[in-house]
């Protein structure tokens, strides 16, 4: 029977009660070698058509296969996801369980994300991409009338400009958590301007509250959005915030995409007001022939900005370090949704 979660229970070496734990059997049970001695792992097949009593589940990180073992579950009193994003899970699982996320745990790779994509569009990658595949250098004299149309910057320039670089550029990071954090650690050395946006303000480092975005907007030459997905954050960018930012800004989201009116950031980018890089989007995954896939100045990348090989170690290294508060009884650190 499953053991209650409290501040008296301990896990002793040899207790009869085992912890049981489900997780998905496409992860190799390698991963799992440093979890606590008192867990039984359970893996659970996708497809599965019997019930499981486990006390605690590690969800599938795609939902859809995560949301077909949901219904043959039992006795789930602890959900860890692998994810930073738990938004789908407390709709499915219900408000008596207790849900964490993965914290800290993709910070790196999804903060690389962010930077790679920010010099990919500064550097020009996608034209020299298709220049490359159509074989012609002199194609290279496009980037000029690119930068020009792009940025609305019509002086003359000698030698041409090719490229843009990121130095002395006014960077709007909207989300100051850790992977926010960490993103501003890796854009220090290009001597950037960092303007910082969080739920609410603070002063060290200066943080300004997100009811003030519309008078930081104007100001930002790149944003970078990079929080969760709430009923507050959704349409958070919509026509009227794109429409403060200066000509040839770039839009960065590595959040989830209804951070983004969808509609809204197309007509920008068609009408060449500013360009953008996108790992999410909404609606997700993008449908075959939806406007975005064609929409000029834009990078676009199917949300695989955490996929590293470091991810299920990353990420199971983290849920480890909660099983082993849950098992002594401590509070839990990534805790989104308590238990009622």
């Amino acid at each position: 029977m499953p053991v209650p979660y409290n501040q008296d229970v301990r896990f002793a070496r040899g207790s009869p009660f085992m912890l049981r734990v489900g997780y998905p059997s496409a992860i190799s049970a390698e991963l799992l070698r440093d979890f606590p001695r008192q867990v039984e792992l359970v893996s659970i097949v996708d497809g599965l058509d019997g019930e499981i009593e486990i006390e605690v589940w590690i969800p599938d990180p795609f939902p859809t296969r995560a949301m077909r073992v949901w219904p043959h579950l039992r006795g789930v009193r602890l959900v860890l996801s692998l994810l930073a994003g738990t938004e789908w899970i407390p709709a499915v699982v219900g408000p008596h369980v207790t849900i964490c996320n993965a914290h800290g745990a993709h910070n790196g790779s999804t903060a690389e994300w962010t930077v790679a994509a920010i010099f990919a569009m500064l550097k020009y990658f996608p034209l020299y991409l298709d220049i490359q595949r159509a074989g012609i250098w002199k194609r290279r004299f496009e980037a000029p009338a690119h930068y020009a149309a792009v940025t609305g910057d019509q002086h003359p320039h000698y030698p041409p400009v090719m490229l843009e670089e990121l130095a002395g550029k006014t960077v709007l990071l909207v989300g100051y958590g850790a992977i926010g954090q960490e993103i501003e650690r890796m854009l220090e050395p290009f001597r950037v301007q960092i303007l910082r946006v969080a739920r609410a303000a603070r002063v060290q480092p200066t943080v300004y509250s997100v009811t003030e975005l519309h008078a930081l907007l104007p100001r930002a030459e790149i944003v970078i959005l990079i929080l969760p997905s709430t009923e507050e954050t959704r349409g958070l960018i919509d026509r009227a915030q794109l429409a403060l930012l200066p000509q040839g800004a770039l839009l960065v989201n590595a959040a989830r995409g209804p951070v983004v009116n969808t509609d809204a950031l197309v007509e920008a980018l068609r009408a060449g007001r500013i360009r953008a890089a996108l790992d999410v989007t909404d609606p997700e995954p993008l449908p075959e022939g939806h406007p975005l896939w064609s929409c000029p100045n834009l990078l676009l990348t199917p949300h695989i900005g955490a996929s590293s090989p470091q991810f299920a170690p990353n990420a199971l290294r983290t849920a480890a370090g909660e099983l082993r508060r849950y098992l002594a009884g401590e509070p839990l650190r990534n805790v989104v949704q308590a238990a009622v």
